[in-house]
């Protein structure tokens, strides 16, 4: 009989130290550490093993390191591993769904191994020509928030006018290119010149600014929307929306995916008297609700990205010592695109 010592591994892992109040994550609330693990699944219980190879840098994570329990998603725990999305390779299976060797995506610890015993939320990715990391992205949470956000949630038409804030981030930068490939006339908004030339002249953008060099955002609207906003996919909120509200048409619709400027619950809106006079429908969503359509995202996305119709930007950290850094960047803007973090390429 093999002793359990002989499948122990290091395991580096990345804690919540403790929860943050109205302010945005630092480094320093995550703690690097390395502990043992074993690689065989615990007699008797089901689930996987897994090597983590990718794991996904997102926005909602935030409100998980808050001591709030009325969100959709449970917090973290202060002392333990966080989650999040991730592409893992299984090193052992109690479940005859998965093998070992398969690659997977899907809700995974911020650590080189963990064990998943919830295997029903996991997809299985067939090895192909398109990088396992773009499940985490284009392919995966991210780029489905996208596809199911303006094709659902926006009831886009040919011709519509679209404004999408925060539009070189991973939701972002695929809501634009969904739009022209509809027809549809857009402009983005991002933090720094370089996002904005990436919006101009690689992601196909009609028009980009920087809202950083942008004193007045109702007038900087009018300039660029002088007859208006038929659609806005909202990624930030506060005083990007209020503009918004301002320069929408009648009967426009706006998206809220996210509230990344907000660093507390308690942030409001002045503008919404808008949604009277000008019949505006403004609706928060969550990609989870429109899982049915998940298959038919895949096919189209994939189709679009092998055409060249789709571009995807992916922003690499290597090393899961470095997430921590990586993570707080996000809401500094730091990123320029899709921000992952690359425990291994195996």
């Amino acid at each position: 009989m093999e002793d359990e010592e002989t499948h122990l591994t290091q395991n580096k892992q990345i804690i919540l130290k403790n929860f943050i109040e109205g302010r945005n994550p630092r480094e320093t609330d995550l703690e690097f550490k390395i502990s043992k693990v074993s690689l065989r699944i615990p007699k008797g219980s089901g689930g996987v093993v897994v090597k983590n190879l990718y794991l996904s840098c997102d926005p909602y994570m935030r409100g998980r390191m808050r001591d709030f329990n009325g969100s959709y998603i449970p917090p973290f725990v202060p002392g333990s591993v966080i989650q999040g999305f991730g592409v893992s390779k299984v090193v052992d299976s109690n479940d005859p769904n998965f093998k070992i060797g398969d690659l997977v995506t899907g809700f995974t610890g911020w650590e080189e191994y963990s064990l998943l015993q919830k295997t029903e939320q996991l997809k299985k990715i067939q090895p192909g020509d398109i990088p396992p990391s773009y499940y985490v992205g284009l392919l995966g949470m991210p780029g489905f928030t996208a596809y199911a956000g303006f094709y659902e949630v926006c009831s886009p038409k040919q011709g519509d006018y679209v404004f999408v804030s925060a539009a070189s981030g991973a939701v972002g930068q695929l809501v634009g290119q969904l739009a022209k490939l509809h027809g549809c006339y857009v402009v983005g908004s991002a933090g720094t010149n370089q996002k904005v030339d990436l919006l101009k002249n690689k992601l196909g953008f009609d028009e980009a600014f920087n809202y950083k060099e942008e004193p007045d955002l109702n007038s900087t609207l009018k300039r660029y929307f002088p007859q208006g906003i038929d659609i806005y996919f909202d990624n930030v909120g506060g005083s990007m929306l209020d503009a918004a509200l301002l320069n929408m048409k009648i009967h426009g619709r706006i998206a809220i995916c996210g509230m990344v400027s907000h660093v507390s619950y308690t942030e409001g809106i002045q503008n919404l008297f808008m949604l009277i006079t000008k019949r505006i429908r403004m609706q928060g969503f969550l990609q989870s609700d429109y899982v049915h359509l998940f298959p038919k995202f895949l096919e189209f996305i994939i189709s679009n990205y092998k055409q060249g119709n789709v571009i995807y930007i992916e922003d690499m950290t290597e090393g899961l010592e470095n997430a921590p850094d990586a993570f707080a960047g996000l809401f500094s803007g730091k990123n320029v695109g899709k921000k992952v973090i690359c425990i291994t390429h195996e």
